[in-house]
């Protein structure tokens, strides 16, 4: 079987890939360099409100 060319998919195709090939690290690694080219910086002192957000927005 041929792999696809990570370089070439969406970001959208990339994860549902691994998603579905979970054991496939080169396209891990690719959808992790994606992710993290485009991470914003953390600034420290909001991190109590970011992990307030998410917990209101993710009721369980």
């Amino acid at each position: 079987m041929t792999k696809p060319n990570f370089k070439t998919m969406s970001k959208g195709d990339l994860r549902a890939y691994v998603l579905q090939h979970p054991d496939d690290n080169e396209a891990f690694y690719e959808l992790s360099d994606r992710i993290r080219a485009n991470a914003k910086p953390l600034n420290i002192d909001e991190l109590p409100e970011i992990i307030q957000r998410k917990r209101s927005s993710n009721p369980q």
